[in-house]
């Protein structure tokens, strides 16, 4: 039987290169593909695939919150994050959010078949530069107490308002894509402050690219 793959990745070109390599392989098959992250959540609910491979940062709904709906709706899918981000520190914010893997797209692209492979069976995948990195995230955790992360503190709206604040956009233009008022949308914004310990909209982008929320410029 073959593994079934649902592919969510927005660049176009880069999904028909990952799928012609998976494809290629007897024993997989890709049976959908999204560009952004509502896509992949309703296609993983519909074709309740065997794998996802899926980007981090996406428009709509980023990788993490994807996989988090995921595991929450209960699909049996495992979820192996393929991204750009060299940073192993994001590593344990995929496996908290109920990802089962981690692969980089500057790597070899047979990686990523073993690692589709790997997740396929239930296993984690993990390179051991990257769990070397994980023991050591799990030590500092441990022995700085057992506070929760702020961040899975956040309501959903407060996630979309972080994400959106540090993308650049107003508080106009956040209003007018979350049909808030820009009072409201304020609002918010003290809110996130307040929870994460922050001051400012510079802040809030460092904030956002340590959690792996936002694509790293190039």
């Amino acid at each position: 039987m073959k593994t079934r793959v649902l592919l969510a990745d927005d660049h176009p070109i880069l999904r028909l290169g990952v799928r012609d390599l998976l494809t290629a392989e007897p024993d997989i098959e890709v049976v959908a593909e999204a560009g952004d992250g509502l896509e992949a959540l309703r296609l993983a609910q519909e074709h309740c695939p065997d794998v996802i491979v899926l980007d981090i940062a996406m428009p709509g709904l980023n990788g993490l919150e994807v996989t988090r709906r995921i595991k929450a709706l209960g699909l049996p899918c495992s979820v192996l994050i393929f991204t750009v981000h060299a940073h192993d520190q994001y590593l344990f914010h995929v496996l908290q959010a109920g990802g089962m893997g981690y692969v980089l797209k500057s790597g070899a692209y047979e990686e990523l078949v073993e690692a589709v492979r790997t997740v396929a069976r239930g296993d984690a995948y993990l390179r051991p530069d990257a769990a070397r990195q994980l023991v050591a995230d799990y030590l500092e955790r441990a022995t700085s107490g057992p506070a929760q992360d702020s961040y899975e503190a956040l309501s959903e709206r407060e996630r979309e308002v972080l994400l959106l604040t540090a993308q650049g956009y107003t508080s106009q233009d956040i209003g007018e894509q979350l049909s808030l008022s820009s009072n409201t949308v304020q609002t918010y914004r003290r809110r996130l402050t307040e929870k994460l310990g922050l001051q400012n909209r510079a802040e809030l982008v460092q904030y956002a690219l340590r959690k792996g929320l936002l694509r790293t410029q190039e």
